[in-house]
């Protein structure tokens, strides 16, 4: 593959080392991911939080599991496979709770503090299973998928 887009999906699923096993398989060398996801560290999550109120992307009663901010994705993917994916750029988008007028250009301005925010990811190396590896090296206690069960016979 030249190209993934991945919108809006990863906050909906705990399986984020299989997903990125995936598409680390599959996007070849050179070859661009673009990613999508809420912002916890938008601006009127920052407010929710300063108040005591439960952050938007995170809420008990939501179909969200999971979520993120830049630095802790560029992290994720440069712990678990160092030098594996570059940053090529980083935007926001829409700006809760202001009209789109203002919001547009407040995400250009400020893509940290946007409602969704978007990354341009480059592969720069083959892949060699890093992502599946890791829970297991590193002893996370959540049963994560590391890919299909294997037959026992």
């Amino acid at each position: 593959m030249d190209v993934i887009i991945m919108n809006q999906l990863l906050e909906h699923t705990k399986e984020v080392f299989w997903i990125f096993e995936e598409i680390s398989r599959v996007l070849r060398v050179n070859g661009r991911l673009i990613l999508g996801v809420p912002n916890l560290a938008s601006l009127h999550n920052r407010l929710l939080l300063a108040f005591g109120r439960q952050p938007s992307p995170i809420k008990t009663r939501s179909a969200h599991v999971r979520c993120f901010t830049r630095n802790d994705l560029v992290d994720f993917l440069e712990t678990v496979w160092p030098g594996g994916y570059s940053l090529v750029d980083f935007r926001g988008g829409n700006f809760y709770p202001f009209p789109p007028i203002l919001a547009k250009p407040l995400a250009s301005l400020l893509p940290n503090f946007a409602w969704s925010i978007f990354l341009l990811l480059e592969k720069n190396q083959a892949y060699q299973g890093q992502f599946v590896a890791y829970p297991p090296k590193e002893n996370l206690e959540t049963n994560f998928l590391l890919g299909p069960e294997k037959s026992k016979a």
